[in-house]
């Protein structure tokens, strides 16, 4: 999926969240629930407790002596009165969950099975229509809602109207408040459960975080060797898979560099050993009569000089170990202009680059040379322009000849593919002027691609990377030309 995120570290840190947020969403909903029921029965404990002692106290007493105690016990937030029954149709507890928890803890401190109605919250006067005539001071009624006489109690609370079945037969009505501060949000719970979180989830980022950077690391030196076969190695610490990892990768690459050494050095043995059999071989030319036969010989002879030098000058790319410096672009770039004039060659340049950039100089300009020199083969002249964007160079050099096929653009950075058959010097040369570029620019972080300009012609371009110390003042390579 799109939205998923990309790398390991993303996606691990997005799992891990997920189910720590739902986790303790769920805790909370948990703990809000079981803290509610918990609450309501702490809270109503005490209320329900005093009524069942007032209940057991009047079932002692006559009826003059109820009224007068009555009129003695009933002051807020416990208001009694005995001057109603309920209806048949009143069920033992009204108006939801709370009210019959209340129930529940009202019956268990009675400690019998005696009819009792537990109501919650709203209605007391629909109930207690003739409360208020409790005698006695302190008395003011059962009622919360309008009418005079009937009392009202803060709105701060959950109030329950209890009305309980004496031992005579008579019933007793209780209109009694539980404080909101009792039942009102957790925010200490909240705010626990949140800084749970907020460290749960800081310990999956630091832990994620140092199982994913060996990672980071191994893919990073995996792209720098691409660049640099002869990148200094991993350090083979840490868990053990990541040790493990760092050695493999430290050896595929001491592996290659010995393959590639070996390969250059018999290339080099080589084109050694050739030069003396080529030398003879030029020496008795120069003994033949014929003219037109010497000529041809003497071609073929500079063509294998010319593909021995280009391969192990493709060798070589591939194993450079001249260090880097800073290159001034447009001073290479004058000086193959330089060079191809003084030879009668017609190349512009377009655009200034005022930055330097990190690299080898006798690589780069050999790159920039294999571009124009394929340029001025194909299209007679080649015109340099030159891009500075914010992460990199780009240096594009186009000709006006008849272009390639779509198809082919790609082929003709393989090794000695040529399009047309012949091996002569004058239709193409070797075929390794374009892989050698190619080469050259990806071991500085770029890369080297073809195009058919709109314009007609094909234009070649070429890409390089900043590097931090290309914000030196500009100048001249002291290894430059």
């Amino acid at each position: 999926m799109r939205l998923l995120p990309r790398s390991l570290f993303g996606r691990l840190m997005l799992v891990l969240a997920s189910g720590l947020v739902v986790a303790q969403l769920l805790s909370a909903a948990i703990n809000l629930v079981e803290r509610d029921s918990v609450l309501v029965r702490a809270s109503g404990m005490q209320p329900a407790q005093r009524v069942a002692d007032i209940v057991t106290l009047l079932d002692s007493l006559s009826r003059v002596e109820r009224e007068r105690i009555v009129g003695i016990l009933s002051v807020p937030p416990l208001v009694v009165s005995l001057d109603r029954a309920p209806s048949s149709e009143e069920s033992e507890a009204t108006g939801g969950a709370r009210a019959a928890m209340f129930s529940s803890v009202l019956r268990t401190a009675l400690g019998d099975d005696r009819p009792i109605r537990v109501a919650m919250s709203g209605t007391p006067a629909e109930w207690a229509p003739g409360a208020g005539r409790g005698r006695g001071p302190g008395t003011m009624g059962a009622g919360r809602m309008g009418g005079a006489g009937m009392h009202r109690f803060p709105p701060d609370g959950v109030s329950f109207l209890i009305q309980v079945r004496l031992q005579d037969g008579s019933w007793a009505t209780f209109d009694t408040q539980v404080t909101q501060e009792s039942v009102s949000l957790p925010w200490r719970v909240l705010l626990t459960l949140a800084t749970l979180l907020a460290a749960v989830l800081l310990l999956s980022y630091i832990a994620v975080r140092w199982v994913t950077r060996p990672l980071q690391l191994l893919a990073t030196a995996a792209d720098e060797l691409g660049r640099d076969i002869n990148r200094p190695p991993l350090p083979e610490a840490g868990p053990a898979e990541v040790s493990r990892a760092a050695h493999a990768f430290n050896t595929m690459q001491s592996r290659l560099v010995r393959f590639i050494d070996e390969r250059t050095r018999l290339l080099t043995a080589m084109s050694h050993d050739l030069k003396t059999p080529l030398t003879r071989m030029r020496l008795r030319a120069e003994l033949l009569d014929d003219g037109s036969l010497r000529e041809k010989f003497e071609a073929d002879l500079m063509e294998m000089e010319s593909m021995v030098t280009q391969t192990l000058e493709f060798m070589r790319g591939l194993s450079n170990r001249e260090p880097a410096q800073l290159i001034d672009i447009m001073g290479l770039l004058e000086s193959l202009q330089a060079d191809n004039e003084a030879m009668g060659r017609t190349v512009t340049i377009g655009g200034r680059i005022a930055r330097p950039v990190r690299g080898s100089p006798q690589l780069l300009k050999r790159c920039l040379s294999n571009l124009v020199d394929n340029a001025v083969l194909y299209g007679k002249c080649a015109d340099i322009l030159l891009e500075e964007g914010p992460d990199h160079l780009a240096i594009r050099v186009r000709d006006h000849g008849p272009g390639l096929p779509e198809t082919e653009i790609e082929k003709v950075f393989e090794p000695f593919y040529r399009l047309e058959g012949s091996r002569s010097r004058d239709t193409g040369g070797t075929g390794l002027g374009l892989s050698i570029a190619r080469n050259i620019a990806q071991t500085h972080g770029g890369g080297v691609r073809l195009r058919n300009h709109e314009d007609g012609g094909l234009e070649a371009i070429l890409t390089l990377p900043w590097n931090r110390a290309s914000t030196a003042p500009t100048g001249r390579s002291p290894a430059g030309p």
